[in-house]
């Protein structure tokens, strides 16, 4: 190898040099550095280090509104389709309830096609008058708006609060000095206030429940006017299911008085269903049929031997 050709062996090389440390100056990541700055991490601006800006929380105050405007719009949407708070304003479900009680009413299974059952305490607006000549208090404009939001009871809804005795398809009665009965069975009920009787104020029936409707009373039955003192409405005394707010599930406020408000056992007694009241008699018939369809039978191959 001649001297020319290994000058030019090391032209050749150091050109390949170049090439290899001029090529991380134009990349858009340096596997040094790791900021792809042709000066390096220490010459990069301090909000470029570590391929990340540091950005500046937003004071308070501006945040503020977005966090009130979320709660407001998470609390209208919980009072329309889950929960709402209501006000008792009246003694018709003593001792269960007392005026002024603040209960939770479940809005959310009505919208899954569940409809009330026996015994539950349910929020129902006005059916047909019911409350006529009650006086209504006007709030001022925080109240109005705290129970468009649904923190607090509005006094604006003629609604009423009532537990479910019967429902659609079940017979109810109630004769003086007896129990209520539905469907032939007697209630046992605890609930009704001390000293108060079941009906004895108000006899009634025996009526059957229309489809798609309530028959309802106040625990407090002497100072109650529930489905039996309206009777001669256009519901004749039924509540449609369609008026159902929801059902009440918990005593929220005062405090001391916080409890739940499950269906009484009463309301569980075997044999209380319309639809089980109904089966003994069908299954007399569906045992009667095969031995009138054979004696119908023997009777027409003797006509025919005849």
């Amino acid at each position: 190898m001649n001297v020319s050709d290994v000058a030019g062996e090391a032209r050749a090389g150091h050109g390949q040099s170049t090439e290899r440390l001029s090529q991380p100056a134009d990349s858009a990541f340096d596997p040094v550095g790791g900021t792809g700055h042709p000066d390096g991490p220490e010459s990069a601006p301090a909000s470029d280090r570590g391929g990340k800006r540091n950005k500046k929380p937003r004071p308070l105050w501006k945040e503020l509104p977005l966090l009130i405007g979320i709660a407001l719009v998470l609390a209208l949407l919980i009072k329309t389709f889950l929960v709402q708070a209501f006000s008792i304003p009246s003694d018709s479900m003593q001792n269960t309830l007392q005026r002024g009680d603040r209960v939770l009413v479940d809005k959310l299974t009505p919208w899954f096609g569940s409809e009330p059952e026996r015994g539950e305490v349910v929020v129902f607006h006005d059916p047909s008058g019911w409350l006529d000549g009650e006086p209504t208090p006007e709030p001022n404009a925080v109240q109005t708006f705290l129970s468009f939001i649904g923190l607090m009871p509005s006094s604006q809804e003629k609604d009423l609060i009532k537990r479910t005795i019967a429902v659609g398809g079940d017979t109810v009665s109630c004769k003086k000095g007896g129990p209520v009965e539905v469907n032939g069975k007697a209630l046992d009920e605890p609930y009704i206030f001390p000293g108060g009787t079941a009906c004895d104020d108000m006899p009634f029936g025996p009526f059957k429940v229309p489809d798609g409707k309530i028959w309802v009373m106040g625990d407090h039955r002497q100072d109650s006017s529930d489905s039996r003192y309206h009777t001669s409405d256009v519901n004749k005394g039924f509540v449609p299911v369609d008026d159902v707010v929801g059902r009440a599930v918990v005593v929220a406020w005062p405090l001391n008085r916080w409890a739940t408000l499950p269906v009484p056992d009463t309301f569980d007694q075997p044999g209380m269903s319309a639809s089980a009241a109904m089966a003994p008699g069908a299954l007399g018939i569906a045992a009667a049929l095969p031995l009138v369809i054979r004696r119908r039978r023997r009777l027409t191959r003797g006509r025919t031997a005849g």
